[in-house]
């Protein structure tokens, strides 16, 4: 298992921006494919972004051009940068971890606990 930590939530008005930061421990992390998704209240949780080991990224169609991903494996934490933020992003933002092993058994992987992102209009 992965232990996963998220911050940098938080309120903000529409146009603006956040960082939201996953710290991740147990795992060699640079080997793991790191995503962020999200759930809003009534919705099914869904993948906002996502990196593999070798820093390729995908992007779900509502947030392309406008939250980027990273990683910085010397930290073990990910990131999202999310900028022009709209009123429909918001929701509660997962951090997940799939280790080489969970890829191998079609697994979800870890999960952190969650951050609350709410964009005002």
């Amino acid at each position: 298992q992965v232990q996963l930590v998220e911050s940098g939530g938080g309120l903000v008005q529409a146009g603006g921006s956040l960082r939201l930061s996953c710290a991740a421990s147990g795992s060699i992390f640079s080997s793991n494919v790191m995503g962020w998704y999200r759930q809003a209240p009534g919705k099914q949780r869904e993948l906002v972004a996502a990196i593999t080991s070798g820093g390729s990224t995908n992007y779900a169609d509502s947030v392309k051009g406008r939250f980027t991903i990273s990683r910085d494996n010397a930290k073990n934490t990910v990131y999202l940068q999310m900028n022009n933020l709209k009123p429909e992003d918001t929701a509660v933002y997962y951090c997940n971890a799939r280790r080489p092993v969970d890829i191998a058994a079609m697994t979800r992987g870890s999960w952190g606990q969650g951050t609350q992102v709410t964009v005002s209009s």
